[in-house]
């Protein structure tokens, strides 16, 4: 609800605090008073594309407060969400035009652009007049309206949910085809590639211990000859080790004979034959380790060769050839599967395809309802309002399939008995179109989320009855929505719950323009003059009265 509307220095109001009221609101007071510059001035601050300036003559700039209460769970809380805003019970939006045109806007005292404004008025407000081009005019927004008339939010959400499975099964479908599309046409190479690397088997790690082992087994047979020199020149017999052996039994011969002079060479050369023994084993070990069959290193050199001539073949390195088999493999797996997971993709498309055309069936069928339902609520409404002879219809036709189902919905009119129906603003004239719109709200009120609903004289060209119909339904309205009217009808303004009179004066020059709150006797004399002119009489008196008493 908008709670109140702060205006300064725009156009011809230097200053301006109104506090309005939940129900039936009306702004009357002589043309060319300021009526529509409120408008303007709301507009503004709500974002609407309006007048270019505003700044009243000699200020520096214009300023616009507007405050709404803002109940839980109300859409504006999910606007403010999303642009990062705290939302309260208050919100309060504010927006200067300064006087070389720049225009700023804060929502909460937070900085903000134009289009989080819209956003915002979106869910606040909806203007209703002549011109309504923001509200049941727009074709755009006619089947939400029908969908909200007739409650169809459960079988609207079905279609939703039928919609995002059926786009997702499409998806899966065409990613699957593409996957087995790409697989195919490399079948060939897998197919021989598997198959090769199978036949090879390679492990981690093998690549290394073959180069390892091709390595060794190439030293073993260049130094394993002169391993064997030294292992003769070393060893018993002949070597080193038989004669040092030969050298120490001769002295332990003699020893007995010449007086302990040889017991140190003895000594020293039994410790000499022991380190020469320990050094014979050690270079007999090695000559056995050293020992191939030469047919091994062939062997290891074939498999080395033929590992390092598949990783380059496949681009890999040696180590990874085991993964890349893996991966293989099971690429050639999914090419073999892959047929039966298309058919099993298939099938799963067709029946989310089936479900969204049973609930986009169920969901236009409902429409269908609703609408004779909305043409009959219309006609009913249309016959107080002097248009018994118009028609009313909700055309449903085809459209191409979406989250919404698939029917294009618009309001139609016939002024008259078999003339042609069309679109509400190029058949109805001004004044026509005006309590069409309003009869279209009042079948409509039930449906819609709360919103202060403004109707800018779209009673102009109606009078006595017509005007207390249109008046009535109006106070309708205002009894589930807060309702501002500006209005030159007295039967309307009659009506009201909360009465504002909109004045114009002259002060040193400079043409100004108020707005009072009237009290019931002032409403008197405002509905008589809107009767009467500007003589207000007895009898205009006496009628106002009659018209506020009901």
């Amino acid at each position: 609800m908008l709670r109140s509307l702060d205006i300064r220095d725009v156009l011809i109001i230097d200053r301006l605090e109104l506090a309005f009221q939940p129900g039936l609101n009306v702004l009357t007071g002589e043309t060319g008073a300021g009526k529509s510059i409120l408008l303007d001035a709301l507009g503004f601050v709500l974002g609407w594309r309006g007048r270019a300036e505003l700044v009243r003559a000699g200020a520096a700039q214009g300023e616009v407060v507007a405050v709404f209460d803002l109940p839980a769970g109300h859409a504006a809380r999910t606007v403010l969400d999303e642009a990062g805003l705290d939302s309260g019970d208050e919100l309060i939006l504010r927006r200067v035009n300064s006087a070389d045109g720049r225009k700023t806007a804060w929502v909460n005292d937070r900085r903000v652009s134009g289009e989080v404004l819209r956003a915002l008025s979106d869910t606040l407000v909806e203007l209703h007049g002549q011109q309504d081009d923001r509200g049941l005019l727009n074709p755009r927004g006619h089947r939400a309206m029908l969908d909200a008339f007739g409650g169809l939010d459960a079988d609207l959400a079905a279609v939703r949910a039928a919609w995002v499975a059926r786009a997702r099964a499409d998806r899966l479908l065409a990613e699957a085809e593409g996957r087995y599309a790409a697989l195919k046409a490399e079948e060939d190479f897998l197919r021989h590639a598997v198959a090769e690397l199978d036949a090879l088997a390679p492990v981690p790690g093998e690549e290394a211990d073959l180069d390892t082992r091709r390595r060794m087994m190439q030293a073993a047979e260049r130094i394993r000859e002169d391993i064997a020199r030294a292992y003769a020149a070393l060893g018993p017999g002949e070597g080193a080790e038989g004669r040092m052996g030969d050298a120490l039994r001769w002295l332990e011969g003699a020893a007995d004979r010449a007086d302990g002079r040889l017991d140190g060479a003895i000594a020293a050369l039994s410790r000499a034959l022991a380190d020469l023994g320990e050094a014979v084993q050690e270079v007999e070990t090695a000559i056995e380790a050293l020992e191939f069959d030469p047919s091994a290193l062939e062997m290891t050199e074939e498999r080395l060769f033929a590992i390092r001539a598949l990783a380059r073949k496949h681009g890999v390195l040696p180590d990874d050839l085991a993964g890349f088999a893996e991966e293989s493999r099971a690429r050639l797996a999914a090419l073999d599967a892959g047929a039966g997971d298309l058919r099993a993709l298939q099938q799963a498309r067709d029946q989310a395809d089936a479900s969204y055309d049973a609930a986009a069936a169920t969901l236009g069928a409902a429409r269908r309802s609703a609408a004779e339902r909305l043409d009959s609520a219309m006609a009913e409404e249309l016959a107080p309002l002097k248009l018994e002879r118009a028609a009313f219809r909700t055309d449903i036709t085809a459209a191409e399939p979406s989250p919404e189902g698939r029917d294009t919905v618009a309001f139609t009119v016939a002024t008259n008995p078999g003339a042609p129906a069309g679109p509400l603003n190029r058949i109805a004239s001004g004044g026509e179109l005006s309590r069409f719109l309003l009869a279209l709200k009042v079948c409509l009120a039930k449906g819609t989320s709360p919103l202060t609903l403004i109707f800018d004289e779209i009673d102009r060209g109606v009078g006595g009855a017509t005007a207390d119909a249109v008046g009535r339904r109006l106070a309708g309205l205002s009894r589930t929505a807060q309702v501002l009217v500006v209005t030159h009808s007295p039967q309307v303004a009659a009506r009201a719950a909360h009465h504002w009179r909109v004045e114009k004066r002259v002060e040193a020059g400079a043409t100004l323009s108020s707005v009072f709150a009237l009290d019931p006797g002032a409403r008197v004399d405002e509905i008589a003059r809107m009767l009467s002119g500007d003589t207000i009489t007895d009898e205009a008196r006496a009628a106002a009265r009659s018209l506020l008493a009901g």
